[in-house]
């Protein structure tokens, strides 16, 4: 008797278990290599870095007298108006490498160089006036 009800009982899970996709799901995108979903992912990359530059340009604060610290703040400020643009990165991201991966990118690689990247378009800037 209890080994019919395990029996059973495992039936029942594998087969609440199983993974096949439903109807409604899209198909997986074509396999693309690295290089390939980086080189989709640059155009957008370089929006939003464009769209935090144009932003804090626009503030009352000059970024090539800013000093280091200063930089992460008028980086955060700038970002919020970049929501559309660090979303389309966050979404391409997930679309291309795993749901989930465009926030850690984001917040990680990208937060990472821009305040560097952002100084040296500063500096650039400056030095085309």
């Amino acid at each position: 008797m209890i080994l019919e009800s395990i029996v059973g009982l495992s039936i029942i899970v594998s087969a609440s278990l199983e993974t096949r996709p439903s109807i409604d799901t899209e198909p997986p995108p074509p396999a693309l290599s690295v290089r390939q979903r980086d080189a989709a992912l640059l155009p957008l990359v370089q929006r939003a870095t464009e769209c935090i530059l144009h932003g804090i340009a626009a503030g009352p604060r000059e970024l090539d007298r800013a000093r280091a610290e200063e930089i992460d703040g008028l980086i955060v400020e700038a970002m919020f108006g970049c929501r559309r643009q660090l979303r389309a990165v966050v979404n391409a991201h997930d679309r291309m490498y795993g749901d989930g991966s465009g926030e850690a990118f984001v917040r990680g690689p990208f937060m990472d160089v821009l305040p560097a990247a952002v100084v040296q378009q500063a500096r650039m800037r400056a030095g085309a006036r």
